[in-house]
């Protein structure tokens, strides 16, 4: 067997890239604030009713804010940030583990001058992240915490 061509292996390429996997925009532009971060679908196998995702960020990068009725978890793989996740934000470097449940408010920011890259495992069929209010950025900006990551500043 050919492991180049067989369609089951994606061999792992230079710059966290994998064989035959398109890198893509993490988002529609101006569906919601995002910067600098791209996806990679690199598996959506119908059988297996989930997906596994590549995102990764540039220096000073960040997702959106969001949360959802999904679950979903994250693997850090490349770099240091932080992330808000509910009431708090804690740093994240390679190889930490995120279990992100339903309804909580989350995002990850490359904090460090350097990317940040995580795997993500989510449902296939799953529904569509809400942003926060006007009253729920609010309710957050009263945690300093918060607050400070909010602004872009790297949490104490």
């Amino acid at each position: 067997m050919d492991q180049d061509n067989d369609a089951n292996i994606r061999g792992f390429q230079p710059d966290f890239r994998w064989q035959d996997v398109e890198r893509m925009p993490y988002k529609e532009e101006g569906s919601a604030p995002f910067k600098a971060i791209s996806r990679q679908v690199l598996f959506a196998d119908p059988a297996l009713k989930c997906e596994l995702r590549y995102f990764e960020m540039a220096a000073e990068g960040y997702s959106t804010l969001e949360r959802h009725e999904h679950a979903h978890a994250v693997m850090i793989l490349r770099g240091e940030g932080h992330c808000l996740l509910g009431d708090e934000v804690r740093p994240v470097k390679q190889f930490d583990l995120v279990n992100i449940p339903a309804w909580t408010w989350h995002q990850f920011r490359a904090t460090k001058g350097a990317p940040l890259g995580f795997l993500c495992m989510v449902n296939a069929q799953r529904d569509r992240p809400q942003l926060p209010s006007e009253q729920d950025l609010a309710a957050m900006a009263a945690n300093p915490r918060l607050a400070a990551f909010l602004k872009g500043a790297p949490a104490a």
